[in-house]
């Protein structure tokens, strides 16, 4: 199970600068998983590949691990000895460093589609393959798993066995939940987010999944305390970004209405890691929710 709320509740602020990093601007017209946009061939198979993403560096080393060549600057990457000595590229929100990228002379370049567009347009200028992905479900994880593995000409099974394992673990029937990914405002995922799909898929009873609202965050709507009391979940998930905003918590807990939430009275209140449930970030932390909302 999930270890009770003890850390820390990530800010809007924190939000915006990581949720567009893996989804696409809501003016944009992003990939759908079915037809996932890509200049290389199954025939030119990649011996030197530039992943822009977390999730796809780990599934590129996952499938062929000596084609990867350069990774972005995340902690999920940097921490792992899989990708000690790979480039990297980026870091943050800032645009990958695109010398360097055309120094390695890659043969195909993954970035996310709404967020590395300018990037990935001048690197097929420059006559370099690309493609542009948006994981935001399960589907389009597995769908994107296979594209990559064709474009490789590897068996993709070993993996997607793996998802399959993961999903699995899902209980016939689940409780009633909401989803708080930052306090001020009160963001919670819809159905047409990761996190909304991935609690669909373990049949949590998402109270949000089907509402619909003015947040600039694609998938996501702005509650009130009001809405989140007249819901009254009977579970609440807080994604804990680890950017020790402790007080947020305690914050949240001098609202009217925390005490009052069938959660909070039943001692139903989780924590989760903001990589798994509303970034997939990559194979293992995707499996870590899978066990956790097990």
């Amino acid at each position: 199970m999930t270890t009770h709320v003890l850390g820390k509740l990530f800010g809007v602020l924190s939000l915006a600068l990581t949720v567009s990093a893996c989804s696409p601007n809501p003016s944009s017209t992003p990939a759908t998983p079915a037809t996932l946009e890509t200049t290389a061939t199954a025939e030119n198979t990649p011996e030197k590949i530039v992943a822009l993403t977390s999730i796809s560096a780990d599934i590129v080393q996952t499938l062929a691990d000596d084609t990867l060549v350069a990774i972005p600057g995340s902690s999920l990457l940097t921490a792992d000895p899989r990708f000690e000595g790979l480039t990297i590229v980026s870091s943050g929100r800032t645009e990958p460093d695109l010398e360097k990228i055309v120094a390695l002379q890659p043969d195909l370049v993954i970035g996310a589609a709404g967020f590395h567009d300018k990037t990935l347009e001048r690197l097929t200028d420059l006559e370099v393959n690309v493609l542009s992905t948006e994981i935001d479900d399960w589907e389009s994880l597995k769908n994107f798993t296979q594209v990559l593995a064709t474009q490789l000409n590897v068996d993709p099974t070993p993996l997607v066995e793996r998802y399959d394992a993961c999903l699995a673990q899902a209980s016939d029937s689940g409780p009633t939940a909401i989803v708080l990914a930052s306090r001020e405002p009160l963001l919670s995922p819809n159905k047409d987010s990761w996190a909304g799909n991935f609690l669909e898929k373990f049949n949590i009873q998402n109270l949000t999944a089907d509402l619909q609202g003015q947040s600039e965050f694609q998938g996501y709507i702005t509650l009130s305390a009001e809405k989140i009391l007249a819901m009254n979940p009977e579970q609440l998930f807080f994604i804990d970004s680890g950017s020790g905003l402790e007080e947020e918590i305690a914050q949240l807990k001098t609202d009217p209405f925390w005490e009052q939430l069938s959660a909070v009275q039943s001692d139903q209140v989780y924590g989760f890691d903001y990589h798994g449930l509303i970034n997939p970030g990559s194979v293992q932390s995707i499996e870590q929710v899978c066990a956790a909302l097990s």
